[in-house]
């Protein structure tokens, strides 16, 4: 989307969560929607992005737009909600784009690929680079409108049930990890295992997978890994900035309204803020939570994350020779990404050093 329509669009619901102009949605027919989700109620961040989203478009039409937002499996299995919006069964879902990479690994570039970009660099090359713009392109081969609605921030590197101290210990392991992170940890030795949300727990609990990432503290606290597998790693290398999406179907969307579809898209971009800002406010103390709990924190060792990171650049070399809709948009992403961090390493980062040392807490003498 072009910087100047999502600015429209985020003022036209301002104006009209307001009340001042309500004579625009008092001639509108009401219009009801229906919204499956890829994630269970009892993730009230990730699922709660998409009753954000629902209940400001309520508020912003007065009622007369309603979406009713169904738990994943209730409706459409959680990793079925692309083809059930693709085809019109619902008109809209909520998502991580990554779950589809097995129909095209261009999927994941609207998500989080291993060592791609945190959060706000993919923010800004959604919004003010090329990403809303090429990634629509690609969308249109699937009657899907693509809306970025939500973001972790950069997560955790899952628990373990035993260390994971060189590349040795993860030859052989069973994980749960989703979209590319599967097919990287595949690269160096691990086996990648595709489980919906739901199913985690008992599959870590019986032995079935011997590790699991997700999220992060507050989440992954709610889930209870920390009782079957007390090694908690981190960085997630393969979810630096991960973004939830609001998949709308074409036809749909075309039948809105005017002022309905700048709704959509504003409502979208407010739950997109709100997601993260919720998981920055929560994750502190849910990670204090843990350790008291008997997690154990540990940072990978960097031999792992070099050798995770030159097989992801292999891979994508290997793709942009394969799939040309990968090599359009990984490119843009790429030097996007590389330009990013070339800012972020000056001011960005040596702030954050400075005060990730603990002297903002300290007390002045005198």
């Amino acid at each position: 989307m072009e910087r100047r329509k999502f600015l429209t669009s985020a003022g036209m619901a301002g104006i009209l969560a307001a009340g001042v102009a309500p004579a625009v949605h008092a001639q509108q027919a009401n219009i009801r929607w229906r919204l499956a989700s890829s994630f269970p109620k009892a993730l009230d961040t990730i699922y709660g992005a998409a009753e954000v989203f629902a209940n400001t478009v309520t508020e912003a039409t007065g009622g007369k737009f309603t979406i009713s937002v169904h738990a994943g499996g209730e409706i459409i299995p959680p990793f079925g909600v692309l083809d059930g919006v693709q085809q019109g069964t619902v008109e809209c879902a909520h998502t991580a784009p990554y779950y589809f990479f097995g129909k095209d690994p261009t999927f994941a570039m609207d998500c989080a690929i291993p060592f791609g970009m945190n959060s706000r660099q993919l923010t800004a090359w959604m919004y003010h680079g090329n990403g809303l713009k090429l990634l629509r392109e690609f969308y249109a081969n699937f009657n899907i409108v693509n809306f970025p609605m939500g973001n972790t921030g950069a997560q955790m590197g899952g628990w373990y049930r035993k260390e994971i101290k060189s590349l040795k210990d993860i030859k052989g392991m069973k994980m749960r990890i989703g979209g590319f992170g599967g097919k990287i940890l595949e690269q160096i030795g691990g086996v990648p295992q595709s489980i919906p949300g739901g199913e985690i727990y008992q599959a870590l609990e019986k032995g079935t997978i011997d590790a699991t990432e997700w999220v992060g503290p507050y989440d992954d606290e709610k889930l209870g890994f920390y009782k079957v597998a007390k090694h908690y790693y981190y960085p997630g290398w393969w979810e630096g900035g991960p973004q939830l999406v609001l998949y709308v179907n074409d036809k749909a969307l075309a039948a809105l309204p005017k002022e309905y579809q700048a709704i959509v898209s504003a409502a979208a971009a407010h739950a997109h803020v709100d997601m993260q800002a919720k998981y920055d406010a929560l994750n502190p103390g849910a990670l204090k939570s843990l350790v008291s709990k008997g997690a154990k924190l540990h940072q990978f060792d960097r031999s792992i994350l070099t050798a995770a990171h030159d097989a992801a650049m292999d891979y994508y070399d290997k793709l942009s020779k394969e799939n040309p809709a990968w090599k359009k948009i990984y490119a843009d992403f790429a030097a996007f990404r590389d330009e990013q961090n070339l800012w972020f390493r000056f001011a960005e980062a040596g702030f954050d050093n400075f005060m990730q040392t603990g002297r903002s807490g300290k007390k002045r003498k005198g």
